[in-house]
Protein backbone atom coordinates (compact mmCIF):
# COMPACT_ATOMS: atom_id res chain seq x y z
CA UNK A 1 0.00 0.00 0.00
CA UNK A 2 2.75 2.44 1.27
CA UNK A 3 4.59 1.76 -1.98
CA UNK A 4 1.70 2.46 -4.59
CA UNK A 5 1.09 5.92 -2.84
CA UNK A 6 5.36 6.51 -3.35
CA UNK A 7 4.48 4.99 -6.90
CA UNK A 8 1.72 7.62 -7.68
CA UNK A 9 3.38 10.36 -6.30
CA UNK A 10 6.74 10.00 -8.15
CA UNK A 11 4.23 10.35 -10.65
CA UNK A 12 2.62 13.77 -10.01
CA UNK A 13 6.16 15.11 -9.46
CA UNK A 14 7.26 13.51 -12.90
CA UNK A 15 4.04 14.58 -14.76
CA UNK A 16 4.68 18.04 -13.26
CA UNK A 17 8.30 18.41 -13.87
CA UNK A 18 7.51 17.42 -17.87
CA UNK A 19 4.64 19.85 -17.88
CA UNK A 20 6.76 22.80 -16.86
CA UNK A 21 9.57 21.28 -19.54
CA UNK A 22 6.95 21.82 -22.19
CA UNK A 23 5.80 25.21 -20.92
CA UNK A 24 9.70 25.95 -20.90
CA UNK A 25 9.95 24.30 -24.56
CA UNK A 26 6.71 26.26 -25.90
CA UNK A 27 7.95 29.58 -24.79
CA UNK A 28 11.22 29.32 -26.67
CA UNK A 29 10.15 28.00 -29.88
CA UNK A 30 7.56 31.18 -29.27
CA UNK A 31 10.42 33.95 -29.19
CA UNK A 32 11.53 32.19 -31.97
CA UNK A 33 8.82 32.30 -34.43
CA UNK A 34 8.42 35.88 -33.52
CA UNK A 35 12.48 37.01 -34.03
CA UNK A 36 11.53 35.24 -37.26
CA UNK A 37 9.19 37.16 -38.06
CA UNK A 38 11.31 40.52 -37.31
CA UNK A 39 13.55 39.68 -39.45
CA UNK A 40 11.40 39.09 -42.29
CA UNK A 41 10.20 42.34 -42.00
CA UNK A 42 13.18 44.07 -41.27
CA UNK A 43 14.50 42.35 -44.77
CA UNK A 44 10.96 42.88 -47.02
CA UNK A 45 11.10 46.56 -44.97
CA UNK A 46 14.73 47.60 -46.00
CA UNK A 47 15.62 45.88 -48.84
CA UNK A 48 14.09 48.36 -51.48
CA UNK A 49 10.97 50.26 -50.38
CA UNK A 50 10.50 52.47 -47.23
CA UNK A 51 7.44 54.47 -47.42
CA UNK A 52 5.65 55.11 -44.21
CA UNK A 53 2.61 57.24 -42.58
CA UNK A 54 2.42 59.93 -40.29
CA UNK A 55 -0.15 61.14 -38.33
CA UNK A 56 0.59 64.66 -39.39
CA UNK A 57 -1.83 66.33 -36.96
CA UNK A 58 0.77 65.27 -33.61
CA UNK A 59 4.21 66.60 -33.94
CA UNK A 60 5.36 63.73 -31.16
CA UNK A 61 4.44 61.28 -34.70
CA UNK A 62 7.67 62.45 -35.89
CA UNK A 63 9.80 61.18 -33.47
CA UNK A 64 7.53 57.52 -34.35
CA UNK A 65 8.44 58.06 -37.89
CA UNK A 66 11.90 59.07 -37.20
CA UNK A 67 12.62 56.11 -34.68
CA UNK A 68 11.16 52.85 -36.74
CA UNK A 69 11.59 54.52 -40.57
CA UNK A 70 14.68 52.14 -41.26
CA UNK A 71 15.86 48.58 -39.07
CA UNK A 72 19.04 47.26 -39.42
CA UNK A 73 19.87 43.95 -41.32
CA UNK A 74 23.25 42.75 -40.11
CA UNK A 75 22.16 39.45 -40.97
CA UNK A 76 22.55 39.78 -44.61
CA UNK A 77 25.63 39.51 -47.22
CA UNK A 78 27.12 41.62 -49.51
CA UNK A 79 28.70 39.69 -52.86
CA UNK A 80 31.56 38.84 -50.94
CA UNK A 81 30.49 37.80 -48.11
CA UNK A 82 30.70 40.55 -45.69
CA UNK A 83 27.26 41.97 -44.29
CA UNK A 84 26.05 44.76 -45.02
CA UNK A 85 24.41 47.57 -43.15
CA UNK A 86 20.76 49.26 -43.93
CA UNK A 87 20.23 52.74 -44.04
CA UNK A 88 20.69 54.60 -40.73
CA UNK A 89 21.98 57.78 -39.33
CA UNK A 90 25.37 58.58 -40.23
CA UNK A 91 26.35 55.59 -42.26
CA UNK A 92 29.70 56.90 -43.26
CA UNK A 93 30.81 57.90 -40.12
CA UNK A 94 33.20 55.14 -40.10
CA UNK A 95 34.38 54.79 -43.69
CA UNK A 96 34.06 58.30 -44.47
CA UNK A 97 33.70 60.78 -41.99
CA UNK A 98 34.24 63.78 -43.48
CA UNK A 99 31.45 62.80 -46.36
CA UNK A 100 28.33 64.86 -45.07
CA UNK A 101 30.88 67.80 -43.91
CA UNK A 102 31.88 67.74 -47.38
CA UNK A 103 28.80 67.91 -49.22
CA UNK A 104 27.53 70.49 -46.98
CA UNK A 105 30.38 72.63 -47.65
CA UNK A 106 30.70 72.81 -51.44
CA UNK A 107 26.83 73.47 -51.70
CA UNK A 108 27.33 76.41 -49.64
CA UNK A 109 30.38 77.41 -51.34
CA UNK A 110 28.55 76.93 -54.88
CA UNK A 111 25.14 78.79 -53.46
CA UNK A 112 27.45 81.90 -53.27
CA UNK A 113 28.59 82.03 -57.00
CA UNK A 114 25.49 80.88 -58.34
CA UNK A 115 21.78 81.39 -56.90
CA UNK A 116 20.06 78.49 -58.91
CA UNK A 117 21.96 75.75 -56.83
CA UNK A 118 19.23 75.27 -54.65
CA UNK A 119 16.29 75.13 -56.79
CA UNK A 120 17.96 73.03 -59.33
CA UNK A 121 18.94 70.17 -56.52
CA UNK A 122 15.81 70.19 -55.32
CA UNK A 123 13.95 69.84 -58.63
CA UNK A 124 17.27 67.03 -59.82
CA UNK A 125 16.19 64.82 -56.41
CA UNK A 126 12.46 65.21 -57.13
CA UNK A 127 13.07 64.07 -60.81
CA UNK A 128 15.24 61.21 -59.15
CA UNK A 129 12.84 59.77 -56.63
CA UNK A 130 9.84 60.14 -58.41
CA UNK A 131 11.13 57.62 -61.26
CA UNK A 132 12.13 54.09 -59.82
CA UNK A 133 13.19 55.92 -56.33
CA UNK A 134 16.61 58.00 -55.40
CA UNK A 135 18.98 55.70 -56.98
CA UNK A 136 20.62 58.24 -58.82
CA UNK A 137 19.62 57.17 -62.02
CA UNK A 138 18.64 60.13 -63.23
CA UNK A 139 22.69 60.90 -63.61
CA UNK A 140 23.56 58.19 -66.16
CA UNK A 141 24.25 59.26 -69.04
CA UNK A 142 23.48 56.90 -72.26
CA UNK A 143 25.20 53.63 -72.57
CA UNK A 144 25.63 50.28 -73.79
CA UNK A 145 22.27 48.94 -71.74
CA UNK A 146 21.37 52.47 -70.66
CA UNK A 147 18.68 54.82 -71.77
CA UNK A 148 19.55 57.89 -70.20
CA UNK A 149 16.37 60.09 -68.27
CA UNK A 150 18.23 62.99 -69.15
CA UNK A 151 16.80 62.95 -72.85
CA UNK A 152 13.17 62.41 -71.64
CA UNK A 153 11.46 65.68 -72.19
CA UNK A 154 10.33 66.43 -68.39
CA UNK A 155 14.42 66.62 -67.51
CA UNK A 156 15.98 68.44 -70.96
CA UNK A 157 15.70 71.50 -68.47
CA UNK A 158 16.86 70.13 -65.91
CA UNK A 159 20.37 71.46 -64.15
CA UNK A 160 22.49 70.68 -61.24
CA UNK A 161 24.39 67.38 -62.36
CA UNK A 162 27.58 69.38 -62.69
CA UNK A 163 27.17 70.29 -58.89
CA UNK A 164 27.26 66.38 -57.65
CA UNK A 165 29.79 65.58 -60.07
CA UNK A 166 32.24 67.95 -58.44
CA UNK A 167 31.16 67.02 -55.21
CA UNK A 168 31.72 63.60 -56.34
CA UNK A 169 35.25 64.03 -57.68
CA UNK A 170 36.20 65.48 -54.31
CA UNK A 171 34.91 62.52 -51.97
CA UNK A 172 36.51 60.15 -54.00
CA UNK A 173 39.32 62.14 -53.73
CA UNK A 174 38.85 61.87 -49.59
CA UNK A 175 37.03 58.17 -49.60
CA UNK A 176 37.41 56.14 -53.08
CA UNK A 177 34.55 53.98 -54.10
CA UNK A 178 32.65 54.56 -50.83
CA UNK A 179 30.10 57.00 -50.82
CA UNK A 180 26.69 56.59 -53.68
CA UNK A 181 25.42 59.31 -55.75
CA UNK A 182 22.32 58.60 -54.63
CA UNK A 183 23.18 59.91 -50.82
CA UNK A 184 25.06 62.63 -52.73
CA UNK A 185 22.08 63.93 -54.55
CA UNK A 186 19.71 63.29 -51.43
CA UNK A 187 21.95 65.18 -49.16
CA UNK A 188 22.71 67.93 -51.11
CA UNK A 189 19.29 68.27 -51.90
CA UNK A 190 18.85 69.18 -48.31
CA UNK A 191 21.48 71.78 -48.14
CA UNK A 192 19.53 73.61 -50.63
CA UNK A 193 16.55 73.41 -49.09
CA UNK A 194 18.20 74.97 -45.82
CA UNK A 195 19.70 77.40 -48.03
CA UNK A 196 17.01 78.79 -49.69
CA UNK A 197 15.65 79.36 -46.07
CA UNK A 198 13.97 75.91 -46.02
CA UNK A 199 13.55 73.66 -42.81
CA UNK A 200 16.73 70.75 -42.16
CA UNK A 201 15.33 67.25 -42.20
CA UNK A 202 16.83 64.32 -41.01
CA UNK A 203 18.24 61.88 -43.64
CA UNK A 204 19.32 58.50 -43.12
CA UNK A 205 21.71 57.43 -45.23
CA UNK A 206 23.99 54.06 -47.17
CA UNK A 207 21.41 54.18 -50.56
CA UNK A 208 23.24 52.59 -53.26
CA UNK A 209 22.78 53.48 -56.68
CA UNK A 210 21.06 51.75 -59.85
CA UNK A 211 22.77 50.17 -63.05
CA UNK A 212 19.50 51.15 -64.95
CA UNK A 213 17.60 54.27 -65.94
CA UNK A 214 14.31 54.34 -66.85
CA UNK A 215 14.07 57.21 -69.70
CA UNK A 216 10.48 55.95 -70.87
CA UNK A 217 9.12 55.99 -67.21
CA UNK A 218 10.25 59.22 -66.87
CA UNK A 219 8.37 60.53 -70.13
CA UNK A 220 4.98 58.94 -69.12
CA UNK A 221 5.29 59.31 -65.33
CA UNK A 222 6.53 62.51 -64.22
CA UNK A 223 3.71 65.59 -63.24
CA UNK A 224 3.03 67.79 -66.04
CA UNK A 225 2.35 71.44 -65.46
CA UNK A 226 -0.29 71.58 -67.22
CA UNK A 227 -1.61 68.82 -65.37
CA UNK A 228 -5.42 69.39 -63.80
CA UNK A 229 -5.96 68.99 -60.15
CA UNK A 230 -6.86 65.13 -60.68
CA UNK A 231 -4.23 64.21 -62.65
CA UNK A 232 -1.61 65.81 -60.43
CA UNK A 233 -2.81 64.32 -56.99
CA UNK A 234 -3.24 60.65 -59.12
CA UNK A 235 0.52 60.97 -59.96
CA UNK A 236 1.52 61.71 -56.54
CA UNK A 237 -0.63 59.05 -55.35
CA UNK A 238 0.79 56.47 -57.21
CA UNK A 239 4.08 57.34 -55.34
CA UNK A 240 2.53 57.43 -51.68
CA UNK A 241 1.48 60.77 -51.00
CA UNK A 242 -1.62 61.66 -49.76
CA UNK A 243 -3.65 64.82 -50.71
CA UNK A 244 -2.18 66.64 -48.06
CA UNK A 245 1.34 65.92 -48.67
CA UNK A 246 1.18 66.97 -52.30
CA UNK A 247 -0.15 70.11 -51.30
CA UNK A 248 3.09 70.19 -49.15
CA UNK A 249 5.61 69.42 -51.95
CA UNK A 250 4.43 71.86 -54.46
CA UNK A 251 5.52 74.26 -52.24
CA UNK A 252 9.04 73.75 -53.42
CA UNK A 253 8.13 76.12 -56.21
CA UNK A 254 8.77 78.83 -53.70
CA UNK A 255 11.96 79.30 -55.19
CA UNK A 256 13.55 79.98 -58.35
CA UNK A 257 12.85 80.96 -61.61
CA UNK A 258 10.47 79.45 -63.90
CA UNK A 259 10.59 79.74 -67.80
CA UNK A 260 8.42 81.59 -70.08
CA UNK A 261 7.64 78.01 -71.98
CA UNK A 262 6.21 76.02 -68.60
CA UNK A 263 3.50 78.62 -68.61
CA UNK A 264 3.15 80.45 -71.67
CA UNK A 265 0.19 78.62 -73.08
CA UNK A 266 -1.72 80.31 -70.34
CA UNK A 267 -1.17 83.72 -71.83
CA UNK A 268 -2.47 84.00 -74.99
CA UNK A 269 -4.35 81.02 -76.02
CA UNK A 270 -5.52 78.43 -73.24
CA UNK A 271 -7.24 75.44 -74.12
CA UNK A 272 -7.20 76.58 -78.08
CA UNK A 273 -9.61 79.37 -77.08
CA UNK A 274 -7.65 81.83 -78.20
CA UNK A 275 -8.01 83.73 -74.80
CA UNK A 276 -5.89 83.73 -71.50
CA UNK A 277 -6.71 81.03 -68.89
CA UNK A 278 -9.58 83.28 -66.84
CA UNK A 279 -8.40 81.66 -63.61
CA UNK A 280 -5.17 84.16 -64.23
CA UNK A 281 -5.33 87.66 -62.08
CA UNK A 282 -5.31 90.08 -64.83
CA UNK A 283 -2.64 91.98 -63.31
CA UNK A 284 -0.78 89.36 -63.16
CA UNK A 285 -1.63 88.21 -66.18
CA UNK A 286 -0.20 91.45 -67.90
CA UNK A 287 3.15 90.88 -65.65
CA UNK A 288 3.62 87.57 -67.13
CA UNK A 289 3.22 88.46 -70.78
CA UNK A 290 5.37 91.46 -69.98
CA UNK A 291 7.90 88.67 -68.77
CA UNK A 292 7.66 86.72 -71.95
CA UNK A 293 6.96 89.52 -74.81
CA UNK A 294 8.03 87.79 -78.05
CA UNK A 295 9.01 84.59 -76.75
CA UNK A 296 9.61 82.59 -79.78
CA UNK A 297 11.80 85.53 -81.01
CA UNK A 298 13.58 86.33 -77.96
CA UNK A 299 17.31 86.54 -78.30
CA UNK A 300 19.11 85.57 -75.22
CA UNK A 301 21.18 87.92 -72.73
CA UNK A 302 24.16 87.35 -70.80
CA UNK A 303 22.81 86.21 -66.98
CA UNK A 304 25.69 85.93 -64.68
CA UNK A 305 24.07 84.92 -61.58
CA UNK A 306 23.48 81.41 -62.64
CA UNK A 307 23.99 79.19 -65.65
CA UNK A 308 21.26 77.57 -67.15
CA UNK A 309 21.22 76.01 -70.75
CA UNK A 310 18.40 76.09 -73.28
CA UNK A 311 16.15 72.92 -73.63
CA UNK A 312 13.62 71.00 -75.87
CA UNK A 313 10.45 72.46 -76.68
CA UNK A 314 9.01 69.41 -75.17
CA UNK A 315 6.25 69.99 -72.19
CA UNK A 316 8.51 69.73 -68.68
CA UNK A 317 7.67 68.18 -65.94
CA UNK A 318 5.40 70.74 -63.48
CA UNK A 319 7.67 69.57 -60.27
CA UNK A 320 10.13 71.86 -58.48
CA UNK A 321 10.42 73.63 -61.26
CA UNK A 322 12.91 76.76 -61.60
CA UNK A 323 16.42 77.07 -62.58
CA UNK A 324 17.10 80.53 -59.77
CA UNK A 325 16.98 80.45 -56.46
CA UNK A 326 15.87 83.38 -54.69
CA UNK A 327 18.44 85.25 -52.73
CA UNK A 328 16.52 84.84 -49.63
CA UNK A 329 18.45 84.17 -46.27
CA UNK A 330 17.47 81.11 -44.56
CA UNK A 331 14.86 81.77 -42.35
CA UNK A 332 15.57 82.93 -38.65
CA UNK A 333 14.71 79.71 -37.27
CA UNK A 334 16.87 77.91 -38.59
CA UNK A 335 19.83 77.47 -37.02
CA UNK A 336 22.85 76.70 -39.65
CA UNK A 337 25.81 75.76 -37.00
CA UNK A 338 25.28 71.92 -38.24
CA UNK A 339 28.10 70.33 -40.02
CA UNK A 340 27.11 67.00 -40.15
CA UNK A 341 24.82 63.86 -40.00
CA UNK A 342 24.92 62.89 -36.67
CA UNK A 343 21.40 61.77 -35.37
CA UNK A 344 19.56 64.82 -34.43
CA UNK A 345 17.94 65.30 -31.52
CA UNK A 346 15.02 63.83 -30.62
CA UNK A 347 12.99 67.05 -30.55
CA UNK A 348 12.59 67.88 -34.14
CA UNK A 349 12.09 71.32 -34.94
CA UNK A 350 13.63 71.82 -38.18
CA UNK A 351 16.87 72.40 -36.89
CA UNK A 352 19.69 70.18 -36.83
CA UNK A 353 21.92 69.35 -33.48
CA UNK A 354 25.02 67.98 -34.94
CA UNK A 355 28.12 66.93 -32.92
CA UNK A 356 30.99 66.05 -36.13
CA UNK A 357 32.96 69.22 -37.18
CA UNK A 358 33.64 69.53 -40.87
CA UNK A 359 37.41 69.40 -41.47
CA UNK A 360 38.96 72.98 -40.96
CA UNK A 361 41.44 71.58 -43.59
CA UNK A 362 38.53 71.32 -46.65
CA UNK A 363 38.20 74.12 -48.56
CA UNK A 364 35.48 74.04 -51.57
CA UNK A 365 37.18 77.34 -53.08
CA UNK A 366 38.34 76.96 -56.94
CA UNK A 367 42.01 77.49 -55.30
CA UNK A 368 42.09 74.74 -52.80
CA UNK A 369 43.84 71.72 -54.29
CA UNK A 370 41.26 70.05 -52.70
CA UNK A 371 38.71 70.89 -55.36
CA UNK A 372 38.45 70.54 -58.74
CA UNK A 373 39.44 73.39 -60.25
CA UNK A 374 38.63 72.95 -63.74
CA UNK A 375 35.41 72.23 -63.29
CA UNK A 376 34.70 74.77 -60.47
CA UNK A 377 35.75 77.42 -63.06
CA UNK A 378 33.03 75.61 -65.79
CA UNK A 379 30.49 75.83 -63.17
CA UNK A 380 30.86 79.40 -61.87
CA UNK A 381 31.14 80.54 -65.48
CA UNK A 382 28.40 82.87 -66.67
CA UNK A 383 25.53 81.67 -69.68
CA UNK A 384 22.40 82.72 -71.47
CA UNK A 385 19.41 83.01 -69.75
CA UNK A 386 16.00 82.21 -70.92
CA UNK A 387 12.92 84.79 -70.58
CA UNK A 388 10.96 83.73 -67.01
CA UNK A 389 9.79 85.26 -64.13
CA UNK A 390 11.43 84.92 -60.73
CA UNK A 391 8.92 83.33 -57.66
CA UNK A 392 9.52 86.43 -55.62
CA UNK A 393 8.64 88.71 -58.55
CA UNK A 394 6.77 90.99 -56.04
CA UNK A 395 10.53 91.74 -54.37
CA UNK A 396 9.30 89.74 -50.99
CA UNK A 397 10.69 87.65 -49.37
CA UNK A 398 8.61 85.80 -47.01
CA UNK A 399 9.85 82.84 -46.14
CA UNK A 400 10.61 79.79 -48.05
CA UNK A 401 6.52 78.39 -48.78
CA UNK A 402 5.00 81.81 -47.40
CA UNK A 403 4.85 83.17 -51.22
CA UNK A 404 3.53 80.67 -53.22
CA UNK A 405 0.77 79.86 -51.59
CA UNK A 406 -0.36 83.41 -50.96
CA UNK A 407 -0.12 83.99 -54.34
CA UNK A 408 -2.01 80.72 -55.19
CA UNK A 409 -4.91 82.53 -53.03
CA UNK A 410 -4.75 85.49 -55.16
CA UNK A 411 -5.06 83.46 -58.44
CA UNK A 412 -1.02 84.24 -58.93
CA UNK A 413 -0.21 80.82 -59.41
CA UNK A 414 2.67 80.79 -62.07
CA UNK A 415 1.85 77.15 -63.66
CA UNK A 416 -1.57 76.22 -64.35
CA UNK A 417 -0.91 72.90 -62.27
CA UNK A 418 -0.05 75.27 -58.98
CA UNK A 419 -3.26 77.57 -59.30
CA UNK A 420 -5.04 73.62 -59.61
CA UNK A 421 -4.70 73.19 -55.81
CA UNK A 422 -7.25 76.17 -55.75
CA UNK A 423 -10.09 74.38 -57.76
CA UNK A 424 -10.32 71.63 -54.70
CA UNK A 425 -11.71 72.23 -51.48
CA UNK A 426 -9.21 69.68 -49.44
CA UNK A 427 -6.35 71.54 -51.36
CA UNK A 428 -7.91 74.71 -50.94
CA UNK A 429 -7.99 74.26 -47.11
CA UNK A 430 -4.36 73.05 -46.99
CA UNK A 431 -2.85 76.38 -49.11
CA UNK A 432 -4.89 78.31 -46.90
CA UNK A 433 -3.38 76.83 -43.85
CA UNK A 434 0.08 77.20 -45.20
CA UNK A 435 -0.27 80.53 -46.57
CA UNK A 436 -1.04 81.63 -42.72
CA UNK A 437 0.96 79.21 -40.65
CA UNK A 438 4.74 78.99 -42.11
CA UNK A 439 6.06 76.84 -39.02
CA UNK A 440 3.39 74.41 -40.13
CA UNK A 441 4.62 74.31 -43.57
CA UNK A 442 8.16 74.06 -42.66
CA UNK A 443 7.33 70.60 -39.97
CA UNK A 444 5.11 69.23 -43.16
CA UNK A 445 7.80 70.10 -45.67
CA UNK A 446 10.80 68.70 -43.90
CA UNK A 447 8.15 64.98 -43.18
CA UNK A 448 7.34 64.95 -47.04
CA UNK A 449 11.34 65.30 -47.80
CA UNK A 450 12.10 62.53 -45.78
CA UNK A 451 9.51 60.52 -47.34
CA UNK A 452 10.68 61.29 -50.85
CA UNK A 453 14.19 60.75 -50.23
CA UNK A 454 13.25 57.26 -49.14
CA UNK A 455 11.28 56.26 -51.95
CA UNK A 456 12.53 52.59 -52.95
CA UNK A 457 15.54 53.27 -52.05
CA UNK A 458 18.75 50.29 -52.96
CA UNK A 459 20.54 48.70 -50.11
CA UNK A 460 23.33 46.29 -50.13
CA UNK A 461 24.30 44.12 -53.13
CA UNK A 462 20.96 45.78 -55.13
CA UNK A 463 22.98 49.03 -56.05
CA UNK A 464 26.46 49.68 -56.87
CA UNK A 465 28.98 52.58 -55.74
CA UNK A 466 29.50 54.47 -58.85
CA UNK A 467 32.71 56.33 -59.11
CA UNK A 468 31.71 58.61 -62.03
CA UNK A 469 28.17 59.59 -61.12
CA UNK A 470 27.02 59.70 -64.94
CA UNK A 471 28.98 56.00 -65.55
CA UNK A 472 27.73 53.03 -64.19
CA UNK A 473 30.42 50.73 -62.23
Amino acid sequence: MLTAIYELAMMRRVSFLVFLLCIVISFKNQNADTKKGLNITTTSTTSRSFSYEYAASDPSAFQVVAGALFLSDDGKLEEGGEPYRSMEYDFYRDSCPQAEGTIRAMVRYLHKSRSDVAPALLRLVFHDCFIEGCDASILLDDAEGVDSEKKSPPNESLKGYDVINIIKEELEEICPGVVSCADILALAAREGVVLAGGPFYPLYTGRKDSRLAFADIATLELPSPNADLSETLASFASRGFDLRETVTLLGAHSIGVIHCKFFNNRLHNFGRSNEPDPSLDPDFLNLLRSKCRNISSTSPTPSPPYVDSPSSSAAPSADFDGSVSSSSAPSPNFDGSFSSSAAPSPNFNGSPKSTTALSPAFDASPSSPTASIFSLEALLASTFDEPGINVTYDGHQGGFGTVYYRSLLQNRGVLYADQQLMAGEETGIWVRAYASDVSLFRRDFALAMMKLSNLRVLTGPMGQIRLNCSKGA
